[in-house]
């Protein structure tokens, strides 16, 4: 998953500009700058489709269905953004390289160079942002699991084999013969003495 993304995510094309007075200034082309949100919205959409594949799997494992199940389907999501999240960095900084500004080739002469910015993995630095977006595919997950519980007809999960609750339900008397008939009924009222 973070292969496919480091090869389908948009680069932000930008440039690094001398100004007049000698400084340097890093800036996108027009809205460039969008191509961040997109590369990391692309990720956490990637991870998103994963999880809600991953639990439709993992729900066809009918022997262990229930709570167990669903924390480590969390735990693997999570992980599995994590880990798609580092590679997919590895190989557009492989890919891209990191921008200087410092050392970007511009002279009096050369004032303007173009770069291309590798995608954003995370939408910001933040560990609270990191971190929602690491959860977001374990709570994806952990959703479709429970819908796929929740319209499961019966108290096991429909787990195969189905369990036997003894002692819940009342025993039935068997029959022992044909029942009463309705014409049987209707001759009795009808013998019945009156009041």
């Amino acid at each position: 998953m973070g292969a496919l993304w480091a090869w389908l995510a948009p680069p932000a094309r930008g440039i690094v500009a001398l100004t007049r007075s000698g400084d340097r200034v890093k800036a996108y082309l027009g809205n460039d700058s969008d191509q961040l949100f997109l590369g990391a919205f692309l990720l956490v959409g990637f991870a998103g489709v994963v999880a809600v594949v991953a639990a439709v799997a993992v729900w066809q494992w009918r022997a262990h269905r229930g709570p167990v199940l669903l924390v480590a389907l969390a735990a693997g999501s999570a992980g599995a953004l994590g880990v798609a999240a580092g590679i997919g960095a590895v190989l557009v900084h492989w890919r891209y390289g990191t921008i200087d500004v410092n050392t970007a080739p511009v002279s009096e002469t050369d004032r303007v160079h173009y770069v291309l910015e590798a995608p954003a993995v995370f939408f910001g630095h933040g560990p609270l942002v990191v971190a929602a977006t690491v959860l977001l595919p374990a709570a994806v997950a952990a959703m479709t699991y429970a819908l796929l519980a929740v319209s499961a007809s019966r108290d096991d999960l429909g787990a195969w084999p189905p369990a036997r609750y003894p002692g819940i339900y009342p025993p039935v008397a068997p029959v022992s013969g044909p029942g009463p008939t309705a014409a049987a009924g209707e001759d009795a009222v009808r013998s019945a003495p009156s009041p």
